[in-house]
């Protein structure tokens, strides 16, 4: 029978591997471990792999994944940038990972932040826990129907967000995307540039991909071209923003507040239970502190629909690369 072992399991992956073990004839070990140099002879005597890796992986751990035979990782996510291609391909190993899973999920779950940092929900909060509950300027807010929307990138996830300001709320949105989405295009303006986009724009919403390319495509020089009560809301990866310049534009002004998804250091903290613990770790204590930032510990995805599609479509992927050798998922 064939064997795949799945690592980084959370207990609500199991009973979608169960499901999807029973249904192929496959047996499927579980850990709850990501993969390290301290547990890779663990893989032995396995066909296949899937990880949930947030950590990157040593060449150590490639060379040894090849010799023990494996022949690919199948990542549960759509982003898989904690992955050296480059040593994937020396070592023989197809990289997969899950381009859609849920998009609606994160989508439905970025406008709802929008429409949180929009309407105060931090502020109004405190209040109420104070008992202070006044009707007062401060938390006065606009309707979303009178605001323009700049959503960046038009992809997946990007086309619902877009879809739902422009026909859900019958906001005003424009759009920057180097492909335009032709679904989209009779309902939401698309701009040449990232700097033409967000201009004017009441909330800018980001939904692209992170590659080397792109790194810190929010900085501190995109920032001063924000409105001055924008609203910026972050659901794709962390590293497309620089966080010193939001906190600076956050400080000075530039923009009204922030709704964030992800992190660009995130990746030892989200997932895990640091309570009590010390986070060593001032940008994101900034953050968390902050009235005017609603943060989140990458959790838009995190609904039934997409749990089961990340466990189903990288076991599949792993069974399509021991049965022919490829799959559509791969990524190198």
């Amino acid at each position: 029978m064939t064997k795949i072992k799945i690592m980084s399991v959370r207990d609500e992956d199991m009973p979608y591997i169960k499901a999807w073990a029973e249904k192929h004839h496959v047996e499927v070990d579980i850990t709850k471990e990501a993969l390290t140099d301290d547990n890779v002879e663990g893989v032995a005597g396995y066909d296949g792999l899937s990880l949930s890796q947030q950590i990157p992986l040593s060449e150590h751990v490639y060379k040894r994944l090849n010799e023990l035979g494996i022949k690919q990782i199948a990542q549960r996510s759509a982003g898989f940038d904690t992955y050296d291609l480059e040593l994937a391909n020396k070592y023989n190993l197809i990289v997969s990972n899950v381009p859609s899973y849920s998009p609606n999920s994160i989508a439905e779950f970025a406008v709802n932040q929008a429409i949180n940092v929009v309407r105060h929900f931090n502020q109004i909060q405190t209040k109420v826990r104070e008992h202070d509950f006044r009707w007062e300027p401060t938390i006065l807010s606009k309707s979303i129907k009178d605001l323009k929307v700049a959503v960046i990138g038009t992809g997946r996830i990007g086309r619902v967000v877009a879809d739902i300001f422009a026909n859900g709320y019958q906001s005003d949105v424009v759009a920057y995307d180097p492909f335009p989405n032709a679904k989209i295009a009779t309902y939401v303006d698309y701009k040449d540039t990232i700097e033409e986009a967000v201009e004017g724009a009441d909330i800018v919403t980001l939904h692209v991909p992170a590659t080397k390319y792109n790194h810190y495509l929010f900085n501190a020089e995109l920032f001063k071209h924000f409105k001055k009560d924008a609203v910026f809301v972050n659901c794709a990866r962390g590293s497309l923003v620089d966080t010193k310049a939001l906190l600076d534009a956050l400080d000075n002004g530039v923009i009204k507040g922030a709704a964030l998804d992800t992190y660009e250091f995130e990746r030892k903290l989200f997932p895990s239970d640091q309570r009590g613990k010390t986070l060593n770790d001032p940008l994101l204590e900034s953050l968390i502190d902050r009235e005017d930032v609603i943060l989140t510990p990458h959790i838009a995805f995190y609904t039934e629909a997409a749990v089961e599609n990340l466990i189903v479509d990288a076991l599949d992927a792993t069974l399509d690369v021991l049965q022919t050798g490829d799959t559509r998922l791969r990524v190198n």
